[in-house]
């Protein structure tokens, strides 16, 4: 499964879905730089260095950093869903069906 760091405005409860899903899940917090106002192209940089995928609620600044910078390990932004289980299985659809991520991002949308 997928190697992944979630940026610190992703909700907690879909970070425990994905892992028991079975991907890799490292959280900002866990990683020791949450809450220290870290621009956003560190929080990038930092996801590609340690290999993982970004998954962020920030898709604008994301956005616009993956057409400035393409060379990453691939961004999953998110639009917010309250049913984090459902959030969490659309996410990890969409990583099955894209198996090389590097470079790549990926738009998770709640439905409707």
């Amino acid at each position: 499964m997928a190697q992944i760091y979630s940026n610190e405005n992703f909700p907690r409860p879909a970070v425990e879905e994905l892992r028991r899903l079975g991907h890799d899940v490292l959280t900002s917090d866990e990683s020791g730089r949450a809450g220290l106002a870290i621009p956003d192209e560190d929080v990038l940089a930092y996801a590609a260095f340690a290999g993982r995928i970004l998954v962020t609620l920030n898709r604008r600044h994301f956005i616009r950093l993956h057409q400035e910078t393409p060379r990453h390990s691939g961004i999953v932004v998110c639009t917010l869903d309250l049913d984090y289980s459902a959030l969490a299985q659309r996410i990890h659809a969409a990583l099955l069906s894209t198996p090389e991520m590097a470079g790549q991002l990926v738009r998770i949308n709640r439905p409707m």
